[in-house]
């Protein structure tokens, strides 16, 4: 869709003379601590940051920011509306837009012959607002894969902000502080997403000094703490005391927070036919005045830029979000509002009334500005995966199965940073889990001469079971050399946000082992590449109703499937050979070079002329 548009606009301009980030880009790429991707990605950021001016989508589109010039005379529609085109520029935008291609037809015809035919009746302007989600603050999205670092993304958008906002103190285009937010509800989601930013590299970026002292600039606040028992309002909400403190000296602060946890939980949402009622509380209830304290001090914060990773995924919580956001953006300090996700597609189509009984549908995230498939990443540089399909099987003998090749191929792989190769199998249910999966596979691994020393269970536990604290030490460690868990059983953890790149193997052999709606994300936590440069595999094994979840999903959300998937091959890089000079070692003299430049003037003369008459 529009990212397509944006991507040629942007190219024009980074080939223009009044580019001002080519240095900037060529540094990042020199550099190369970022994924081809990323720098893409970056680019279309700053385009819109800087040639955009930050401005909301709808109003680049209407003041015909993407128009691409074409010549309407040799458009085949009638005088009457090629006057109109020529002389209204959000028409013409519209217009322009339903033309794109898609597939080698026509993006939106209905659209195109609507305005051919009614121009004059067509309400643009409303239309083109409903499109990108009638909001007023610059609303982007970007769509990476897993895997691909959205993460350092972030990180890379922080610095990038700070760095232009030291240069341009009074720009109100760039934040000052931002918002992160991280994804589910558990709090361990919100450390490895800050742990990714506070480890970012910010020369991969921006050239030293200025990297090195931005760095030292940034003070990171995580917005989890439970309400204390003390009576001060302070100190019973503590994360409204962290985000107080910073109103003090405004600039470079980074908060991490859960959005449903600590922002959205205190909102209602109810659905009345097609649109949404949001019920801020606003009670005497302790819950409602913590809930809202740490949302109205968040609003206060200056030139903020928010960050949200895949909270959008259920349409109540984007809802809610959408609400909290306004609300922040009517005190004027929201500057952009920032999404990542990896799959830019829509659980239902969203309808955007035209004219009576006329709807555009639209499957894809309107405000994607940026889009980088799974199938791009799994050819360049994510692991490939096979995709088992176990039929008629029952699901230990699946499990056995999926083991079985886990060892065959994997036993004896160790990555460059020492950790071993492992396989995740969910389980669904803490008691299948311990009653069932980890007695039979205890036993099974014996044959691969391992034993329950390479084990791990990992969930939240219940009255029956209990899990020892080291668990989650160990489960946050499996990257690291020293690690010798091999076999990783899960129950309601590790679907989204989980980032173990030695995972190189994962089984569901039951429906129920994770939401049915994740069952794409969960297949793909073990495509993370570990060595770069390295060409990795991996290894899924999926009982039929699980694997006809993702073919869905993959249809869906990526526009692939399995077979699609299983028959990729990775892109083969142009292989180069390191040359190195010889003359010092040969102790060879200096060559004195001369170039000459030779002239000649050439004369026809012809012995016998025969005059022409």
């Amino acid at each position: 869709m529009l990212q397509n548009i944006i991507t040629n606009k942007k190219n024009q301009w980074l080939n223009s003379s009044d580019c001002s980030i080519k240095f900037l880009i060529d540094y990042i790429r020199t550099k190369g601590g970022l994924r081809e991707t990323q720098i893409q990605a970056i680019e279309q950021y700053l385009f819109l940051k800087i040639k955009g001016e930050n401005k909301p989508l709808w109003q680049l589109f209407s003041e015909g920011f993407f128009i691409n010039g074409a010549d309407l005379s040799t458009v085949n529609i009638n005088q009457t509306a090629r006057t109109f085109l020529e002389k209204n520029i959000p028409v013409r935008a519209l217009f322009e837009f339903s033309r794109m291609k898609a597939n080698g037809s026509t993006f939106l015809p209905e659209l195109e012959k609507l305005i051919i035919d009614k121009a004059n009746q067509l309400d643009c302007d409303k239309i083109i607002k409903s499109i990108f989600y009638n909001v007023n603050y610059a609303d982007y999205l970007f769509s990476l894969p897993m895997g691909a670092g959205k993460t350092y993304l972030m990180a890379a958008f922080i610095y990038l902000d700070l760095y232009f906002a030291q240069l341009e103190p009074d720009n109100k285009n760039f934040a000052h502080n931002f918002l992160v937010l991280a994804p589910s509800g558990l709090k361990s989601s919100i450390v490895p997403s800050l742990k990714s930013i506070e480890n970012f590299d910010p020369s991969w970026v921006l050239p030293e000094p200025a990297a090195s002292n931005i760095k030292k600039l940034l003070k990171f606040e995580v917005l989890d703490q439970p309400k204390s028992g003390k009576k001060s309002m302070k100190g019973r909400n503590p994360n409204a005391k962290k985000v107080n403190d910073s109103l003090i000296d405004p600039f470079g602060y980074v908060f991490v927070v859960n959005a449903e946890k600590v922002i959205l939980d205190r909102i209602d949402v109810i659905k009345i036919g097609e649109t949404y009622k949001v019920d801020f509380h606003e009670t005497d209830d302790e819950k409602d005045k913590y809930a809202n304290e740490l949302r109205n001090l968040i609003g206060k914060i200056p030139n903020l830029e928010i960050l949200i990773d895949e909270v959008h995924r259920a349409a109540t919580d984007e809802v809610k979000l959408r609400q909290v956001v306004n609300k922040w953006n009517a005190v004027g300090n929201v500057t952009t509002v920032l999404g990542f996700s990896g799959t830019p597609y829509l659980a239902s189509p969203d309808n955007v009334a035209l004219a009576e009984n006329s709807f555009l549908r639209f499957s894809q995230i309107t405000n994607t500005v940026y889009y980088y498939p799974l199938i791009a990443g799994i050819k360049s540089f994510l692991k490939k995966p096979t995709v088992k399909i176990a039929e008629n099987l029952e699901p230990l003998k699946i499990i056995e199965k999926g083991v079985e090749g886990f060892y065959n191929l994997y036993k004896k792989t160790r990555y460059e940073n020492g950790s071993i190769a492992k396989l995740a199998i969910y389980c669904g249910k803490i008691e299948r889990l311990e009653n069932e999966v980890y007695p039979f596979l205890a036993k099974l691994i014996s044959r691969f001469g391992d034993s329950e020393q390479n084990i791990l269970k990992y969930h939240k536990g219940n009255t029956t079971f209990k899990l020892p604290k080291e668990n989650e030490l160990e489960f946050n460690s499996l990257d690291q050399s020293f690690s010798n868990k091999r076999i990783i059983l899960l129950v309601q953890v590790g679907k989204e946000g989980w980032d173990c790149r030695s995972l190189t193997g994962v089984i569901l052999s039951q429906q129920g082992d994770c939401p049915t709606n994740m069952v794409l994300q969960t297949s793909c936590r073990c495509l993370r590449q570990v060595d770069k440069e390295k060409e990795e595999t991996a290894l899924v094994w999926l009982n039929e109703q699980n694997a006809k979840h993702l073919n869905k999903q993959l249809k869906e959300e990526q526009h692939t499937s399995i077979e699609e998937i299983n028959r990729i091959g990775k892109e083969k890089g142009i292989e180069t050979v390191e040359r190195f000079s010889r003359m010092d070692y040969l102790e060879l003299p200096l060559v004195d070079f001369y170039q000459l430049k030779v002239e000649y003037k050439t004369i026809d003369i012809e012995n016998n002329p025969i005059p022409h008459l």
